[in-house]
């Protein structure tokens, strides 16, 4: 089901991240290399609720995280797998 998300319509633009960080092109790149990882680490057949959400966490975390273009890319695809390990649907609401 993941296919009926286009990734692109998600990913960052360096005016997304201009009030955030001092180099904002690095940091839309380091922001899109994670949702990235997270489209591509999941299941094909995912909820696409479950999915959004996943993406719009990982927006609301580190878009104006300071740190962003601080951290290395390992470190930023460790923080996914971490996510997508640990993440749980009950805070979805139901269709």
């Amino acid at each position: 089901m993941k296919e009926l998300i286009d990734i692109h319509t998600v990913l960052s633009t360096p005016e997304d991240m201009e009030d955030n960080h001092d180099n904002p092109g690095e940091a839309s790149d380091a922001l899109n290399m994670i949702l990235h990882t997270i489209y591509q680490n999941v299941n094909d057949d995912i909820n696409i609720q479950t999915l959004e959400a996943m993406l719009q966490k990982a927006w609301e975390f580190w878009h104006k995280e300071q740190q962003l273009t601080d951290i290395d890319d390992d470190d930023l695809r460790d923080w996914v797998d971490q996510m997508l390990a640990t993440w749980d649907d009950s805070d979805l609401e139901p269709d």
